[in-house]
């Protein structure tokens, strides 16, 4: 804020960078984001406004970063900071490595001289070194906060009974808690168990409508609702700093995720409590999750073939292409286990073939498939269509040519009427055959990077593979570490 220009934010999460975006405006800060799911012309307006404008953040996905459209225009974005935001990203050694993140470096070489920061809440000292290797950082500055948070009081229970241990903690403690669990039905089972114990609460996941994941997240942090139960898709970009106790029902995969998850409680100082609650048998399964997060070559092909017929995709297309995809379902459809499906997905991604995204928004998108004078015979035959048909027309510039994306919001406060009321006006305009109306998508996408392959074709690097899976191991054995230590002090 303090230099002229530009920061551009390299950040993974659309969700994290739509919350930026909107709390920046909030404090009358001008930002911007581009990400998957805008289409070209999207794209071409909002560079042009952030070089027209005084835009003080830019928000980039790393795949948007490296495409043409976005390096075509880089020289003339006024860049004063690159900031990459989840930097543990960037390295092979991360818990969460993603390809894209490699090739950010690239960027140095179109605008030199440019100053360059990594942030990440979690790498170890191998992570760190990797991340200034991968950005080509000349002097490796590291500014690092103690790891002790001595407001944060860290437990660990072996407990027969989760749940009642749980409403123990709750009712022990007052004020707003994040309770953690692996999987979305179990978010929803236990904010219903909750309720009965007249504890304020309600889940959140992933699969959630972001209508429905927005409302839940403002409840809770305007303290409507004191305890959110939810998966790890909860948390990123949050900003409330009077969080007394995060507790951890299930085990995260490693001690850089937990001390992430657990770092979410007293951010104002304030006293405050990180709950691990464990069984024997989830020890058990942490250490047999090797073998389910690191599937063998005929299970990735399985996966992959079983994708293609999934979609009714042939071999050799595919490539730049966006599909919805409904994991549960194709689960299901193909009676596969779900782990070793997500699993599979994440080798898929880290060997570029495609990438799978939970929260991808679409816009909604309309065009005129119908000639001018069926228009004409259609608006004197339905009059009540001619405000939606003229308000289409003259707000969005080429729908007669393509496609284009379109907001009912805006058509509708232009033309006075709820949003659904546009809604099925355009539904309506469709079934007449005067438009082709596809509504907004809020659903998970599979996006593919390359041409789908032949199944047998499929290949991935065995050597980096191996290295990451020897480095998962590590990291399991060390949670365990953390987690069975009978004695010592639990930050250090």
């Amino acid at each position: 804020m303090a230099k002229d220009g530009l920061c551009l934010v390299v950040s993974p999460l659309i969700a994290l960078m739509k919350d930026q975006v909107e709390n920046l405006r909030k404090k009358g800060i001008t930002a911007f984001s581009i990400h998957a799911g805008m289409n070209r012309k999207e794209v071409i307006n909002t560079l042009k406004v952030v070089i027209e404008s005084n835009c003080k953040f830019l928000y980039v996905s790393p795949e948007r970063l490296e495409s043409n459209l976005f390096i075509e225009y880089l020289p003339s974005l006024p860049i004063n900071l690159i900031a990459i935001d989840e930097a543990h990203c960037v390295s092979q050694w991360g818990y969460d490595f993603r390809p894209p993140y490699l090739r950010i470096a690239a960027i140095r070489d179109s605008i030199p001289g440019i100053p360059v920061l990594a942030l990440t809440a979690s790498a170890t000292r191998d992570v760190q070194d990797d991340i200034c290797d991968k950005l080509k950082f000349k002097s490796n500055i590291i500014f690092r906060q103690s790891f002790a948070r001595p407001n944060l009081s860290y437990s660990v229970f072996k407990v027969d009974a989760k749940i009642n241990k749980l409403i123990d903690i709750l009712l022990a403690v007052p004020g707003s808690n994040i309770v953690y669990c692996k999987s979305r039905k179990r978010t929803r089972e236990i904010a219903e168990q909750l309720k009965t114990y007249n504890i304020s609460a309600d889940y959140y996941h992933a699969g959630l409508s972001s209508e429905e994941r927005n409302l839940k997240q403002e409840s809770w942090i305007k303290n409507q609702i004191r305890t959110i139960v939810c998966t790890n898709a909860f948390g990123m970009g949050i900003d409330k700093p009077d969080v007394r106790t995060v507790i951890h029902m299930d085990l995260p995969d490693c001690l850089e995720n937990y001390y992430q998850e657990a770092g979410r409680a007293g951010r104002d100082g304030q006293k405050s409590y990180a709950v691990l609650l464990y069984q024997q048998k989830d020890i058990d399964n942490l250490k047999a999750q090797s073998k389910q997060k690191f599937p063998g070559m005929d299970t990735i092909r399985n996966i992959y073939q079983s994708i293609a017929n999934y979609l009714q995709l042939p071999a050799g297309l595919g490539e730049g292409n966006y599909y919805d995809f409904d994991l549960a379902d194709f689960v299901k459809t193909f009676k596969l286990d779900l782990f070793e499906s997500m699993n599979s997905l994440k080798m898929l991604e880290q060997e570029e073939y495609l990438s799978f995204n939970e929260q991808v928004f679409m816009p909604s998108k309309a065009s005129f498939i119908c000639t001018k004078e069926t228009l004409q015979s259609f608006e004197e035959a339905y009059p009540i269509y001619d405000p939606v048909i003229k308000s289409l027309l003259r707000t969005y510039e080429g729908i007669y040519d393509q496609p284009v994306p379109i907001y009912e919001k805006s058509i509708a406060y232009l033309l006075k009427s709820p949003p659904e009321q546009v809604k099925e006006w355009l539904i309506q305009l469709q079934g007449h055959s005067i438009i082709r109306y596809e509504a907004q998508k809020d659903t998970a996408q599979l996006y593919f990077i390359r041409n789908r392959a032949k199944s047998e074709e499929l290949t991935i690097d065995y050597k980096a593979y191996n290295a990451r899976k020897q480095r998962f191991e590590k990291r399991v054995d060390a949670f365990i570490g953390y987690i069975e230590q009978p004695s010592n002090c639990r930050s250090s």
